[in-house]
């Protein structure tokens, strides 16, 4: 009599280990990046996960809120700053390490999503301007918080425009100085290595027009 082999029982094969959400999303975010929504299906989700498709059905109802759901852990990733501390000894140091920062996240990590997003705002406009407003919420909150942080032991007042509610005004007229430029221009085509090699200039020019500006807006 032939003598079958039995399956080996113990650890799953390395792409069946881990967490079958963060699978799926990995799977997700890939093909929505190469082929676009339309043309990924969750028949093609299911083989690169892989997971089942009641496994996917389980976690998320339909491909929208797949879609929904990749976008949302994007906008997470490049807005989580907690323990990020900005370099440098001067504030004009550190508002160069945190636009930069804030903008080599953008064009390294996020820029696919976001031109996916802005791909599908005709079929999904509710989802695109939740994803724009949380965007925009996250960011400024975060941004408003390591101002604060940032110019805390250097400012000579409690008061003026990293203050209060003011830091919230103040922190998104610094994100549109430094983010929406270099942004634009990275979603028309410019190469990544050629925008990250103008970064510092950029940078320099951009947090010091920003500075001179709450300075005038500082004095009585």
């Amino acid at each position: 009599m032939k003598k079958t082999n039995s399956p080996k029982r113990g650890r799953p094969p390395k792409d069946l280990a881990g967490d079958a959400q963060t699978r799926i999303l990995d799977a997700a975010q890939q093909l929505f990046l190469e082929k676009g929504y339309r043309s990924a299906s969750i028949d093609d989700i299911s083989e690169m996960a892989p997971a089942s498709k009641p496994t996917i059905y389980a976690h998320f109802p339909g491909k929208e809120a797949l879609f929904a759901a990749v976008v949302a852990r994007t906008i997470s990733g490049l807005t989580d700053f907690e323990g990020f501390t900005p370099e440098g000894r001067t504030l004009h140091d550190k508002l160069m390490s945190l636009g930069t920062a804030i903008v080599e996240r953008v064009i390294e990590e996020s820029l696919g999503m976001v031109r996916a997003t802005i791909a599908e705002a005709q079929r999904f406009p509710e989802l695109s301007r939740n994803v724009h407003d949380a965007a925009r919420d996250r960011s400024v909150s975060a941004v408003s918080r390591l101002l604060s942080e940032a110019t805390q032991r250097l400012s000579r007042s409690p008061k003026g425009p990293f203050s209060g509610k003011r830091s919230l005004v103040t922190a998104q007229i610094f994100l549109d100085l430094i983010l929406l430029p270099m942004l634009f221009r990275s979603l028309v085509g410019e190469p990544p290595k050629d925008l990250k090699k103008e970064l510092p200039t950029f940078m320099r020019e951009r947090v010091g027009f920003f500075l001179a500006a709450c300075e005038a807006d500082w004095t009585p």
